[in-house]
C-alpha cells in the first residue's frame, strides 16, 4: 500500500510513534493548513473541502507528546487528521475521537492502536488530532465536523459509504456531540461507537476535569444544557453502540446509560453493553503493543466481537 505523508508531517509522526507499535498512516492531513487565524480549510484542487477554524482556541507552539503514549497536549495550528486506508475497504469508515479530559488527546491506545484493529476487519478509519478547546467549547466539534467533512469528500475514492464516529471518554462525548450537534447531512455520522463516554454536563454526574476543559469558565445554564448530550438526543440521531464497565471509577457509567434512554424515548436504534471489570481508560492496549490490558482476555473478546458484529449488521444495510 502506498504511503503519502508530507515531509514535517511525516517526521513529527515518526517522532511521536518512535515507541509505538501502531501502524503508519496512509496520510495525514492537517486541518487548518494556514492556521487558526485564517478563516480557512482544506482547499483541493481549487476546491474548498473543509470549513475555516471558526474559533482560536488560544493555543501557541507545536503540539506535542507528554509521554511515550502519544498523550498529545497543546494542540492548535497542528490540529490534522490520521488516515488509515485498508488494502480493500469494507464500506465502512470510522472517524475516531480518541479521549483525554479534552486536556491531551491520547493518539495511541484509543487512536493508531484501534485503527490497527480495524483495519485488519476492512475498516478505513480517521484518527483525529483535533485541538483542545481550552474553554472554548465550539473548537473541538467544529474540527470532528470538518474531519467529517473530509471523509465525505474522499469516501467514493475510498471505497466507503457509511462514516460513523467513535470515540471513547472525552472523545465519546465529542463524538455523541457530532451525532446530536451537526448541522447538516455530510456532517451528521451514520451511526457512533462509543466507549465509556462522557455525556452530560451536569454535575456530579459528569467527568469533572472534562467539563472544566470544555466550557468556559462562567457557563452558563443554557451552555450546560447543550452539551449535555442526553438532551440533545431526536428521532434523527443516528444508531449508537455503547460499550463500557461497571467499574470505572472515572466516567460514571451514568452518563452511556442516559445516552441509551434517551435513544430509546426517541426511537433510535442501538446497543448498550456493561461489562462487569475493566475500569476505564483502556481502548486498545494490548498486549500486542507491550501494554498490559486492563480487560480480561474473555472481556477483550466479547468487547471486540460485539462492536464487529454490531458493525457488520449496519453494513449489511448498505
Amino acid at each position: 500500500m502506498k504511503r503519502i505523508l508530507s515531509g514535517a508531517i511525516l517526521a513529527l509522526f515518526l517522532s511521536l510513534a518512535a515507541n509505538a507499535a501502531g501502524p503508519v498512516p496512509t496520510k495525514v492531513v492537517r486541518l487548518y493548513p494556514e492556521g487558526q487565524g485564517v478563516d480557512r480549510g482544506i482547499v483541493e484542487n481549487g476546491v474548498q473541502i473543509t470549513l475555516g477554524p471558526l474559533e482560536d482556541n488560544g493555543l501557541r507552539g507545536a503540539s506535542y507528546a507528554r509521554n511515550q503514549n502519544r498523550n498529545m497536549t497543546n494542540i492548535g495550528d497542528d490540529a490534522c487528521l490520521e488516515i488509515y486506508l485498508p488494502e480493500k475497504c469494507n464500506g465502512q469508515m470510522i472517524v475516531d475521537a480518541p479521549g483525554g479530559a479534552y486536556w491531551v488527546v491520547s493518539m495511541n491506545n484509543e487512536g493508531s492502536f484501534a485503527a490497527d484493529w480495524l483495519l485488519q476487519r476492512g475498516y478505513a478509519v480517521c484518527v483525529v488530532m483535533y485541538r483542545l478547546p481550552n474553554h472554548h467549547h465550539c473548537v473541538p466539534l467544529r474540527d470532528m465536523q470538518n474531519a467529517m467533512r473530509y471523509c465525505r469528500a474522499h469516501a467514493a475514492e475510498w471505497g466507503v459509504k457509511q462514516i460513523g464516529v467513535m470515540g471513547y471518554s472525552a472523545g465519546g462525548h465529542l463524538a455523541a456531540s457530532a451525532s446530536t450537534l451537526y448541522v447538516d447531512e455530510v456532517t451528521r455520522p451514520d451511526f457512533s461507537v462509543l466507549v465509556y463516554p462522557v455525556i452530560t454536563m451536569e454535575e456530579f454526574v459528569t467527568h469533572a476535569g472534562t467539563r472544566n476543559n470544555l466550557m468556559p469558565k462562567t457557563a452558563d445554564k443554557a451552555l450546560v444544557e447543550r452539551y449535555s448530550l442526553e438532551r440533545q438526543v431526536n428521532a434523527q440521531t443516528p444508531p449508537a453502540i455503547l460499550l463500557l464497565c461497571a467499574d470505572d471509577d472515572a466516567v460514571r457509567p451514568e452518563n452511556a446509560i442516559r445516552y441509551y434512554q434517551a435513544m430509546q424515548r426517541h426511537g433510535v436504534p442501538g446497543e448498550l453493553h456493561i461489562f462487569s471489570k475493566g475500569g476505564h481508560g483502556w481502548g486498545f492496549n494490548i498486549e500486542k503493543f507491550g501494554i498490559d490490558d486492563h480487560l480480561s482476555p474473555d472481556v477483550r473478546k466479547s468487547f471486540c466481537e460485539t462492536m464487529d458484529r454490531w458493525l457488520s449488521e449496519l453494513r449489511r444495510q448498505l
